[in-house]
């Protein structure tokens, strides 16, 4: 008997204890999981909400843990989606506290529909957040970012600054009464926002001061920045630099001072270009000034590219306007013709500053937005920029505030996010 129950413990203690042993320690590791890794990644996702830094711009992360973590995480270009219909409509009025131009303050002047207020930019895999104020706020603490380029750069400064006023108000410090040129400085977090018009980024003056504005000949001096950013943009951690509409217009275009052709002009034995050619070298000109600034560690250039207008029934000048009042589907408008050809040309210039700046240490990002507005047609002030009785032409370049817009700064935000594990620490 004795002999017996020695070999029931031996077999015990072979085969059962290890197995007992081993669910203890199961036991133990997902308790310990449960504790402290759940809390890490609850930790990681309320602070950082899904920004990941990648190399490609315009892509991050649709799942909100970091891969030191440990977590499988699953890449999103939050540029390529749809719209998709939004219920509960905008973020803010034109009755919040902040400055909106008249002349995208569409609700002011009588815009009867409200459909183009209820969409929501969809990426196809994940989702994109929405605007949190007091988030934006703490990742731009102790910044300034600057807003380089023509009224729509203006635009979505102003469209920024009415999603900010759910948090906070700024204060106006602008050293100029020019509205072109605004200082916004919110106290609690020492964050500045700085506007700085420049419509063609590059030197510039009316060879014919007199002139009609729209179609008499300007000088463009297409190797020398426009000093009115460029003696400024030093005192900026963030530029989102931006441009286009501008470029239509006669020019004459030099360099190093000698005049090497034009665009719209009936000048004799002078060479006749695109106006490509002075937007490419708008751009180039504009992230070369960039690069050579003192400072460069830290620094995050943006280019928010080509924003498409949207006339139809003519141009902008001959009975041109934008009645739709609902998005495109995704099949029936596509980025093709001059839209296209903007886009590209900026996009190969940024692409070479950006393969410079990994040298230099400047960070630069790609604030996609011009399929995404591509698809919004109704989202422009058309009429609704003025009074009915007052003759002006509709505006289909411009974005009413609140509207499509404010996507702009929504991408804006999660761009930073996505930079966020070293911005912050800058």
């Amino acid at each position: 008997m004795k002999g017996g129950w020695v070999e029931l413990f031996e077999r015990f203690r072979k085969i059962v204890l290890p197995i007992l042993t081993l669910l203890l320690l199961l036991k133990i590791t997902f308790s310990s999981y449960d504790t402290t890794t759940y809390s890490l990644l609850q930790n990681l996702e309320s602070s950082l909400n899904g920004s990941v830094p990648l190399d490609q711009p315009g892509i991050t992360r649709s799942t909100n843990y970091s891969e030191k973590a440990g977590i499988k995480q699953q890449e999103c270009n939050i540029f390529v989606g749809k719209w998709v219909p939004y219920p509960k409509g905008p973020y803010y009025t034109n009755e919040t506290n902040c400055v909106i131009d008249d002349r995208q303050n569409c609700m002011k002047f009588g815009r009867p529909d409200r459909d183009f207020l209820h969409w929501r930019w969809k990426p196809h895999d994940c989702e994109l957040p929405l605007f949190h104020a007091i988030q934006f706020l703490e990742l731009v603490r102790g910044k300034t970012l600057a807003f380089v380029g023509d009224s729509l750069a203006r635009n979505q400064m102003q469209s920024l600054v009415c999603l900010l006023a759910s948090a906070t108000i700024p204060v106006d410090v602008s050293e100029t009464n020019d509205t072109r040129f605004r200082r916004w400085f919110y106290k609690d977090y020492n964050f500045t926002i700085i506007a700085l018009w420049s419509p063609e980024l590059i030197k510039s003056y009316e060879s014919d001061p007199t002139g009609d504005p729209y179609y008499s000949l300007k000088n463009l001096y297409l190797d020398k920045a426009d000093d009115v950013w460029a003696s400024q943009v030093d005192k900026a951690d963030i530029v989102i630099i931006s441009g286009g509409q501008w470029f239509f217009r006669p020019f004459l275009y030099y360099e190093n001072d000698q005049l090497i052709g034009c665009h719209k002009c009936n000048e004799k034995n002078v060479t006749k270009h695109s106006h490509y050619l002075g937007y490419r070298m708008a751009f180039r000109t504009a992230f070369k000034t960039l690069l050579s600034l003192k400072k460069l560690k830290g620094r995050l250039v943006m280019l928010r590219p080509f924003s498409p207008a949207h006339f139809e029934n003519g141009e902008w000048n001959n009975g041109g306007n934008c009645n739709r009042t609902r998005p495109f589907e995704n099949q029936e408008m596509k980025l093709d013709g001059y839209t296209r050809e903007m886009y590209s040309t900026q996009l190969e210039e940024f692409r070479a500053a950006e393969r410079e700046g990994r040298k230099r240490g400047v960070k630069f990002m790609l604030l996609d937005t011009t399929e995404v507005m591509v698809m919004r047609p109704d989202g422009h002030p058309n009429h609704y920029g003025h009074w009915p009785h007052e003759k002006k032409l509709p505006d289909c370049v411009h974005w009413c505030m609140p509207g499509p817009v404010d996507t702009w700064n929504e991408l804006l935000l999660a761009t930073l996010k996505m930079e966020a594990y070293g911005f912050i620490q800058r």
